[in-house]
């Protein structure tokens, strides 16, 4: 796969709420996540798909309720591309927020994902 079809399947997964799938469909086994901080919670850097997947189980603990998610088109510059994430969630013990970030991914050669970076 391209880059583009790549960053179009990943939007269109994202938009269906089925973020674990596009991790196992679109991922190389040794990608990388890296967040804008390190939490208490989260490290910065998570290394591995099988890592990564455990990260989202994590994270889905923390989420009381999903309320909406908005991804944009992607933005394609060679092998890396952007696109912004929104979600309108109620956090447990938090209330309800609405979160944006700016998502960078890097894909290899063999048409995987290999890295992800998050920006908020």
């Amino acid at each position: 796969m391209s880059t583009q079809q790549i960053a179009t399947r990943l939007a269109e997964l994202c938009r269906q709420g089925q973020f674990e799938a596009a991790q196992k469909e679109l991922f190389a086994d040794d990608a990388v996540s890296i967040e804008q901080h390190e939490s208490a919670q989260f490290p910065k850097e998570t290394k591995g798909l099988r890592n990564i997947i455990e990260k989202g189980h994590k994270w889905n603990q923390t989420v009381e309720q999903v309320h909406s998610c908005s991804v944009s088109q992607p933005l394609i510059a060679g092998n890396a591309f952007a696109l912004t994430l929104g979600l309108d969630v109620t956090m447990k013990g938090q209330g309800r927020m609405h979160m944006e970030e700016v998502c960078v991914y890097e894909v290899n050669k063999d048409g995987k994902i290999t890295s992800e970076q998050f920006f908020m």
